[in-house]
């Protein structure tokens, strides 16, 4: 039987240590879109750049959305769960009736929440910016979530297998923020050479955030083998993390 009530009161919790941190969950990766913003409007002005007909901001502001999600995803998660580890709160997590798998989903639940929460809000203050020629509600929130899922997972398998900011440091360093650079976020596919696109073709993230950012201005076309392939790459990820979390073994020291 599901505990219902011990999922809540730790969705409940997160939240309001989220709230609680605003000037750093919530304010600074406001104040880093808009500087990208500013820094690239600049360059934008002066070079002139255009991509499939809309302005270099334009096309730049859903992968910068995309983006910040993104790393919050990863880095709220497992420095949230390290953070536990550090002051020894973890270990009340795991004696308390509730099975490895609902506090799994607890994380997961209110991460989708914040996340979608700081798509939202860099949303409303990015429009300020540009202008959406055609905008669908629904397939914002639908890629959010898929990112939030599978950032989200990995950054609660990395804070639980890890007992020091080390392992984050690397795992973010080395995989998240070079993933979040080199999938498209501010560049076309096309301005690469043909030699490289394939690294592109074969990155699930780089799909996503292109019907991401499609779905902005109109060039969307549904494609069912693509989007069922990350739809089934996104959740073959959160339940690898699902199995980390219910058959790992000594979590704590």
């Amino acid at each position: 039987m599901v505990n219902y009530f011990a999922i809540y009161t730790i969705v409940n919790f997160r939240l309001r240590e989220f709230f609680f941190e605003y000037h750093y969950s919530i304010l600074a990766p406001i104040i880093n879109n808009l500087i990208f913003i500013i820094v690239f409007s600049t360059i934008d002005k002066f070079y002139n750049f255009t991509l499939n007909e809309i302005s270099f901001i334009e096309f730049l502001v859903p992968g910068l959305i995309m983006m910040i999600v993104a790393q919050e995803s990863f880095d709220n998660t497992s420095v949230s769960i390290i953070n536990c580890k550090q002051v020894g709160s973890f270990d009340d997590f795991l004696y308390a009736p509730i099975s490895r798998f609902e506090l799994f989903l607890s994380y997961i639940f209110s991460q989708i929440l914040i996340g979608l929460f700081i798509g939202i809000i860099n949303l409303i203050i990015l429009s300020f910016f540009i202008d959406f020629h055609f905008f669908s509600f629904f397939l914002f929130i639908y890629y959010l979530i898929l990112v939030i899922l599978f950032f989200s997972s990995i950054g609660l398998i990395v804070g639980f297998l890890s007992y020091t900011w080390d392992s984050q440091s690397t795992v973010s360093n080395f995989f998240v923020v070079p993933i979040n650079f080199l999938s498209g976020t501010f560049f076309s596919i096309n301005s690469l050479p043909e030699n490289f696109k394939f690294f592109l073709m074969y990155n699930p993230y780089y799909h996503i955030i292109t019907f991401f950012r499609d779905s902005f201005y109109g060039y969307y076309k549904f494609d069912f083998l693509i989007n069922t392939f990350l739809f089934i790459f996104v959740v073959s990820i959160f339940l690898f993390g699902a199995f980390i979390f219910c058959k790992g073994y000594k979590v704590i020291k």
